[in-house]
């Protein structure tokens, strides 16, 4: 008999369906970095979310036994998870940032950030004043816009991406989120776009994953939006185009908060003679800079 028609038969309870599970994920050859970090965190996040039910929920209601439904639909997903190396926020549709539920599809990456770090801090000490117009390009999901636009709530942001589908879900989220009297969405190549508006703050998590570590990823990397990965042998190819353009976008005092990951020390070979302010983030990542309008006029004089 199947594992499929025996943990049908024999597994009745959400605790039953976390434990096995949890098993099946520990013999099995999966990444965990969508959200988790270990197979029983991620075992108790499929089956809770898979049954719309809070991660909080009655520890005494786990006895609660699952219909004939509810057991195929977590077994489907489980199954899926497994053979296909399917991200689990795929799986549910969602993901969690900075606290907030975002609808995710395939046209976008899954949010995990360490920008969310600073965002959390409002941006302190950088952000010289509060930001009254924000800019999130290649916003995906566009759960960074968003939780800007939570976190300062008088200002008015701009999400831009060049993927339309991309930008279908980020409309959704604008929805879910209640900003859409001061959020929208804009359909665009870089700048090209984006109004003639200057920003106070800029945010942008590009693609900048370069081939090898893109070749080499785990399998569940190559299930997002290769768009939203890739760029170039080195991956800074999106990032020379963008830091020749950004300066005129910024207000004189506004700032660019970028992340480039593991594409740092390529970007730091590049761009020798620029100060690039790398933030030490308390809650892990790296590869994020901050740049003032000033620093980026004088990249652009140094590369001329």
């Amino acid at each position: 008999m199947s594992n499929k028609h025996t943990a049908i038969r024999d597994l009745s309870t959400i605790k039953d369906f976390i434990r096995w599970t949890f098993s099946r994920f520990q013999h099995s050859d999966l990444f965990y970095g969508h959200g988790t970090d270990n197979p029983w965190d991620e075992a108790v996040q499929l089956v809770m979310g898979a049954l719309k039910l809070p991660l909080d929920f009655d520890r005494s209601m786990l006895d609660c036994a699952l219909t004939q439904n509810e057991k195929k639909h977590i077994l489907k997903l489980v199954h899926k998870r497994i053979t296909q190396r399917e991200p689990l926020p795929y799986l549910l549709g969602e993901a969690w940032f900075m606290g907030l539920p975002f609808k995710v599809t395939k046209d976008t990456l899954i949010p995990r950030s360490p920008i969310m770090a600073l965002l959390e801090n409002e941006f302190e000490p950088w952000l010289a004043h509060y930001p009254l117009h924000i800019l999130d390009m290649c916003t995906g999901s566009g759960c960074l816009g968003i939780a800007a636009a939570l976190v300062f709530e008088e200002a008015e942001v701009d999400l831009s991406d060049i993927s339309e589908a991309a930008l279908l879900v980020a409309e959704e989220n604008i929805h879910r989120h209640q900003v859409e009297d001061r959020v929208q969405a804009i359909h665009s190549d870089m700048f090209d776009n984006v109004s003639d508006k200057q920003y106070d703050l800029i945010i942008c998590n590009p693609p900048y994953v370069d081939a090898d570590d893109f070749n080499n990823a785990p399998k569940e990397f190559h299930n997002e939006p290769e768009l939203a990965l890739t760029s170039g042998d080195d991956g800074l190819d999106f990032t020379r185009a963008f830091l020749s353009q950004v300066a005129e976008y910024l207000q004189p005092n506004g700032i660019l908060v970028y992340e480039v990951g593991n594409t740092e020390e390529a970007l730091q070979a590049a761009y020798p003679e620029t100060p690039f302010m790398w933030v030490e983030l308390e809650q892990g990542g790296n590869g994020v800079f901050i740049l003032t309008k000033e620093q980026l006029i004088e990249l652009l004089q140094e590369q001329n």
